[in-house]
């Protein structure tokens, strides 16, 4: 494991400190004064790389991961059969397959987490990236997103910002499984958005809102299982096939319950300890019999099976209302060490420790054992790294159950535990909730320098361990703390966490209001040393931007990819038989979208090598007098009117003429080279709604007349062969050598003026 032994033996307690990346900024965390932000040098950021594809991790969501192996958690029900859910597991995967996300509902204790796994062990093969397995207990969207970071990358102590991670899992094409999401609306949106080409699969909290209209995820029920089922189910848990009378009783049950899995595994819990009673039954009547004997010898069966039974038919069994919360009963049944665990679960709001803790909190040597007895029971679930009560067990021991003392020492143990050198960061991440359970669970006694204590040892561990929802937490607590034991020093050290977490998480409001009461407490305490780390930090923010970027903050995570990536690389979910007409229609498109890109593409090649000095020798009115592109003598053409001229001034329009030396050819009568303006000269042109007719058109209503000024004929031009420039949407034509060049490409043919011409020739090619 690693872990170290529980016995601390009044060592003292050390912080943890060290350094990681937060987007383009070095955190340095676990100083005496308090951590500190400065930008980071190019050189030290850190370059992620792409994991390959792995098999989906064995077992339940969120079970152990490489940093607490099995042994600590306990060995839990881990053959627990999947009854009744081949049509669920067949159509979430054909769902999954089509790139969809599904958000599973149903009620507490449907099974929700067991098909969870069950789906993501058939689904591995279905996308690029493989399965990737999330825990949502307790972790906010940005925490995933985290999670989903470091499972894909490998970037050990960096955090990237907004605009880093929508680079990175633009990239990742994976089924994501998380179980127990919690955020919702907006935030479960912007977790989705932030990896496009990933086909989530997640389950929610029973009273979860409803989805947005817009939502990329659609709602699949867990159901609870059918009759024979649940019959199935607790014979399997029982260990021996059930009784008329015990299936009578889980009929009830399997009514009362509408089927739900969670109820029958408990059931079978009860069926166990009424067969620890007959048990029990058995053995005090053949004690009886071997130390006092008997004058006669009653009448038995010779069969022990059928002696057990009828000795089983004396024991009654639970009525319906007491299996439909057994919680207390179970408890009763629990060994000792069971029972301390469980008390210690109680306290904790549900949250219980792994194994290496329990010999340090409540002197259970074989916490191993203890939590096996609980999760068999179904009474506790591993979820995350460490154990949780099931649903509607803390609020049905709490009143039965009080702490009497069993997190007396908690906050001392996980304190020096944060800071032990043996310890790793993935550890401390697995127990996150452990430790804020216990700052609950001290400031709700009123240790609130116990709770101090934790706070300031734990922050900078949670900091270092990227568990920033938890970290945010333990500093509000501490915060509080320090404020109801008066310490003006600690409350300041906590203010200055808290800035710096708000420069982190890219808030600079609080990140300044945080800082400047720091700074307000140090200087009025006399400490210059802490009070110039406040003012460093203020410094850096209120930098306009030279050293601290605020762009990464507000870049929006985009929702699709960019055109030429998605014609480049066609996503996963859009794969199909070869052979189908799916397939054949989206081959087509795509090449289609190929074929336009390379047309545009090599059209932009074409007029990039064609230089202006081409064009401008084989136009005739390309000569200038004054440098405004116009025959010497002609007035400067009004802006056009027409609705297809370019809303913006002074942008030139894609299908353009290619020289950029001279302006608006159409008005000047040059040759055009838009569609638009070879089809105005086929009209008339009083109706002719194109850039090219607006010098000939007709004033509008009390507009003056302008001035006709004749044109300029220009000088004779000496002929010359132009370079031969490839052309992809026409003939080529072969300029004369005894005639100007025609100055338009028109069939109908335009006059200097502008004015259409219907004497004009055609050219012919």
């Amino acid at each position: 494991m690693g872990q170290p032994s529980g016995e601390f033996r009044q060592e003292a307690v050390r912080t943890r400190g060290g350094e990681l990346v937060s987007g383009a900024l070095l955190v340095t965390v676990g100083t005496p004064d308090g951590s500190e932000v400065r930008p980071c040098p190019e050189e030290w950021r850190p370059r992620p790389r792409r994991i390959g594809r792995t098999e989906p991790a064995r077992g339940p969501v969120g079970g152990p991961g490489r940093a607490v192996g099995p042994l600590a958690l306990g060995a839990g029900p881990a053959d627990l059969p999947l009854l009744d859910r081949e049509a669920d597991i067949a159509h979430l995967l054909g769902l999954l397959a089509e790139g969809r996300s599904i958000r599973l509902v149903g009620q507490a204790g449907s099974g929700r987490s067991a098909l969870l796994s069950a789906v993501a062990e058939a689904a591995c093969d279905l996308a690029p990236g493989g399965v990737v397995q999330l825990c949502g207990h307790r972790r906010t969207g940005d925490d995933l997103l985290q999670d989903l970071f470091a499972a894909t990358h490998q970037a050990p102590g960096f955090r990237p910002d907004p605009g880093q991670l929508a680079e990175h899992l633009a990239r990742v094409g994976a089924i994501v499984v998380v179980d127990e999401v919690e955020p919702a609306g907006a935030e479960l949106e912007h977790l989705l958005a932030a990896a496009p080409d990933c086909a989530f699969l997640i389950s929610v909290a029973p009273d979860g809102p409803p989805l947005p209209a817009d939502s990329r995820l659609q709602d699949h029920l867990v159901a609870g299982l059918s009759r024979s089922a649940c019959l199935a189910l607790a014979a399997r848990l029982a260990g021996r096939p059930l009784d008329a009378a015990e299936k009578a009783w889980a009929v009830d049950l399997w009514f009362e319950s509408e089927g739900l899995p969670l109820r029958f595994v408990q059931a079978a819990a009860l069926l166990r300890q009424r067969d620890v009673a007959v048990d029990a039954l058995v053995a005090a009547e053949e004690d009886r019999l071997g130390v006092f004997g008997a004058v006669e010898e009653p009448e038995r069966h010779p069969d022990p099976a059928v002696r057990e039974s009828e000795l089983r038919g004396t024991v009654p069994l639970p009525s319906v209302a007491e299996s439909a919360s057994p919680a207390v009963r179970l408890a009763e049944g629990l060994s000792e060490p069971a029972q301390a665990v469980l008390r210690l679960a109680v306290a904790l709001g549900g949250e219980c420790p792994t194994a290496p803790h329990l010999p340090a909190l409540i002197d259970v040597g074989q916490g191993e054992s203890a939590l096996h007895e609980l999760a068999d029971a179904g009474l506790a679930v591993s979820i995350g790294g460490h154990h949780r009560l099931t649903a509607g067990a803390l609020d049905l021991l709490a009143p039965h159950w009080p702490a009497r003392g069993s997190i007396d020492g908690a906050a001392q143990h996980f304190a020096w535990w944060v800071g032990h050198s043996s310890v790793s960061t993935e550890q401390i991440a697995a127990e996150a909730e452990v430790v804020i359970g216990v700052l609950l669970a001290d400031r709700a006694a009123g240790r609130h320098a116990a709770v101090l204590r934790l706070a300031r040892a734990a922050g900078p561990a949670l900091a270092l361990a990227l568990r920033w929802g938890a970290w945010e937490r333990a500093l509000l607590l501490g915060l509080e703390a320090a404020r109801n034991t008066g310490s003006r020093a600690d409350e300041a050290w906590f203010h200055h966490e808290l800035g710096v977490y708000a420069i982190c998480v890219r808030e600079p409001g609080r990140a300044v209001a945080e800082l400047e009461s720091a700074l307000t407490l140090r200087a009025a305490l006399g400490e210059p040393r802490g009070a110039a780390g406040a003012r460093r930090m203020i410094d850096l923010l209120r930098a306009d931007g030279r050293q601290l970027p605020a762009a990464a903050s507000t870049a929006p995570i985009p929702v699709r990819r960019p055109v030429i990536r998605a014609i480049a690389q066609v996503p996963w979910r859009f794969k199909t038989t070869p052979g189908t007409a799916g397939g054949t229609r989206r081959t087509v498109i795509a090449a289609s979208a190929a074929v336009l890109a390379l047309g545009v593409l090599g059209t932009a090649v074409g007029l990039s090598v064609t230089g202006p000095d081409e064009h401008r020798g084989t136009d005739p009115h390309s000569s200038t007098d004054d440098g405004t592109g116009l025959p010497a003598g002609r007035p400067t053409p009004r802006p056009s009117l027409s609705p297809t001229a370019s809303p913006s001034e002074g942008t030139q329009s894609p299908e353009a003429s290619p020289s950029q030396d001279t302006e608006a050819p159409e008005s000047s009568g040059g040759p055009s080279h838009s569609p638009s303006a070879s089809g105005s000269a086929s009209k008339k042109a009083g109706k002719s709604p194109t850039a090219s007719g607006s010098a000939s058109q007709p004033p509008s209503p009390g507009q003056s007349q302008p001035p006709v000024v004749p044109p300029v004929q220009p000088p004779p031009v000496q002929p010359t062969v132009p370079p031969a420039v490839p052309s992809t949407s026409g003939p080529v034509t072969t300029p004369t050598t005894t005639a100007p060049p025609t100055p338009s490409t028109s069939p109908t043919g335009t006059t200097p003026s502008g004015s259409p011409s219907p004497t004009a020739p055609p050219t012919t090619p």
